[in-house]
């Protein structure tokens, strides 16, 4: 049997009706809401449905994307910047990686995740006023980075030894310390 472009649109709706002039979709019966207790809940106290329970992530002390000063969104920005870089030393050497570098080990999806950090950490220092020749600089560091990247295993070792988020929380700072306080 063919469903109706009614049912298919609405099928709540039309499961009530009856005919072509049947009950309205508020006159529809509703059944009983019971609690776990097995107590009726009333239709009135639901009326506001989930609405005591809205969470407001733009306001909430939890919120890390919320208002930040200066300082801290810098500090998170170096914190990220190392995270990504130079959080780990290769047991028996002096080399340091980080998370980034182990990303990147998963072909192409880890380097597509890897570069969506490195350019989020580019937007964060955006945010913190660096200019148009600052943030170019930063996008053409994590342009090379991601793409020699790409290469199997050389664009690997390459992406621990060029690190670019460090080389842009460099000219971050480089360009803040220049600035007026």
């Amino acid at each position: 049997m063919a469903m109706s472009n009614e049912e298919i649109l609405a099928p709540e709706y039309t499961r009530f009706r009856r005919n072509a002039d049947g009950p309205s979709r508020s006159a529809r019966a509703r059944a009983r809401i019971i609690d776990q207790d097995g107590r009726e809940i009333p239709q009135e106290s639901l009326r506001d449905g989930f609405q005591r329970f809205r969470f407001d992530f733009a306001h909430s002390n939890v919120n890390p994307f919320g208002d930040l000063s200066r300082e801290q969104r810098l500090a998170r920005f170096e914190t990220l910047a190392k995270l990504l870089d130079i959080a780990f030393i290769l047991p028996g050497t002096k080399i340091r990686y980080g998370i980034d570098g182990i990303i990147r080990l998963v072909p192409v999806v880890g380097d597509l995740f890897a570069t969506a950090f490195s350019l989020w950490l580019v937007r964060e220092a955006r945010a913190l006023g660096a200019p148009w020749h600052i943030t170019a600089r930063m996008l053409g560091n994590v342009a090379v980075d991601g793409v020699v990247g790409m290469v199997p295993l050389a664009g690997d070792a390459f992406d621990v030894l060029f690190r670019a988020n460090m080389r842009n929380v460099r000219l971050l700072r480089r360009w803040l310390d220049k600035q007026p306080r």
